[in-house]
């Protein structure tokens, strides 16, 4: 039975596979269903049998604004022990780390579409991973993990680390420094910035040209040589990274720190009706 999408679209042309975020009235934040849907969707073109892409982007003027933290922090019981909720986080993270196990061992050419800005997970979690990072003009990526009490999730600092060098990440990762676009192709992180209006199909156009001149067999093995060597190291960083993070979750920052977020975007949301209504 084909597998029914929730919240994003896959769409193929020719060579070039397509997942599209699509909660654009959440700022394609990601929930579960959203997890399980990219889960799904990189998988099932990992073993399509003529595409040579694979592209991630959003629908909207937010790529991603990460993790939609209204649907609330799943808690372990009250009488656990520090091992025990160890446990608990570490199997709440099981989706999480099978999509980035997923994403290390991808076969086609993983490029990343940034159509918005990109907060949270939204910036970290695919930025280092992508083998290509395309970037519409004018926006930026920011990452406040550590404002949250949280850490650079899965895997990013390594590959932030790998793409920026260890300074830059330091200050992206730790002081959560808003980067734009422009400055981070200054950087080698993003490949190529294109005007905001007429993004995604310049996105296309682009990636046409290069299957027109180069040969996708061709690509996919130079993929797999200049990854290769970096899978056991980024397997390691992915699984230590949800060790650090379960281990947050144990002390209890983060649900401290969350709940005064979630209020502070409640009393924010309240402003904006009341002015709304006036």
């Amino acid at each position: 039975m084909p597998y029914t999408y929730t919240h994003i679209v896959v769409d193929i042309h020719d060579q070039i596979g397509v997942i599209k975020l699509n909660r654009p009235k959440s700022l394609n934040a990601w929930n579960e269903t959203m997890l399980a849907d990219m889960v799904t969707a990189f998988r099932e073109l990992d073993e399509h049998p003529h595409t040579i892409f694979t592209v991630l982007t959003g629908e909207g003027r937010f790529f991603s604004a990460g993790a939609d933290i209204r649907q609330g922090l799943a808690t372990p019981p009250a009488d656990s022990t520090p091992a025990q909720k160890k446990l608990f986080y570490m199997k709440n993270f099981s989706t999480h780390t099978e999509l980035f196990r997923l994403l290390i061992d991808l076969r086609k050419v993983f490029i990343l579409a940034l159509n918005g800005p990109g907060v949270g997970g939204g910036a970290a979690w695919f930025t280092g991973l992508a083998d290509i990072v395309l970037a519409s003009s004018g926006n930026y990526l920011q990452v406040p993990f550590n404002s949250l009490g949280l850490v650079p999730e899965y895997g990013a600092a390594r590959t932030f680390a790998e793409s920026m060098g260890v300074r830059r990440a330091n200050e992206f990762l730790m002081f959560g420094r808003k980067c734009t676009v422009e400055e981070l192709e200054g950087w080698g992180v993003v490949n190529r910035v294109f005007p905001l209006e007429g993004f995604g199909g310049s996105v296309l156009e682009y990636l046409k040209g290069q299957l027109e001149v180069n040969d996708g067999g061709s690509m996919l093995e130079t993929k797999r040589l200049v990854n290769g060597p970096l899978r056991a190291e980024r397997v390691v960083a992915l699984f230590d990274a949800v060790s650090a993070l379960a281990e947050r979750f144990v002390e209890g920052v983060p649900m401290e720190r969350f709940q005064r977020r979630t209020g502070e975007l409640a009393k924010a949301s309240e402003a904006r009706r009341k002015k709304s209504s006036l």
